[in-house]
């Protein structure tokens, strides 16, 4: 449904950095790098990054988030660790919650221009 999305970031160069070290525990590697842009997944870019150096810092509270899928509970706790040696900021800590629909294992961080994203993994079916 969702094809991309994508984020201003004030430093390119510095986020690039930042989004290849969390991106890589949920398998998602830089396929497009130019002046004012870089586009990140796995076989197309899902999530692009554009330089707006004029433009404030993401607001505290707009309740928006991009929530990405991890293959496990150790890909999302090396997300969100990764996340927070590299100078993003803890939104919620791994560990299992509660969905509308099901429990999932997930967490929050802010990245370096105060953007929230999630990692997010579902526990296979109880039998």
């Amino acid at each position: 449904m969702i094809d991309h999305v994508s984020l201003q970031v004030k430093d390119l160069n510095a986020a690039k950095a930042f989004y290849a070290k969390i991106f890589e525990p949920l398998g998602l590697t830089m396929l497009i790098d130019l002046d004012n842009t870089a586009g990140f997944g796995k076989r197309y870019p899902e999530v692009w990054l554009n330089a707006r150096p004029d433009l404030p810092q993401a607001l505290e509270a707009t309740g928006a988030h991009i929530c990405l899928r991890a293959r496990t509970e150790e890909a999302v706790r090396a997300f969100y660790e990764v996340a927070i040696k590299s100078g993003g900021t803890d939104d919620g800590a791994p560990g299992p919650r509660q969905a509308a629909f099901t429990t999932y294992f997930g967490a929050f961080i802010k990245d370096l221009d105060g953007n929230r994203l999630e990692a997010v993994t579902f526990p296979p079916p109880s039998e």
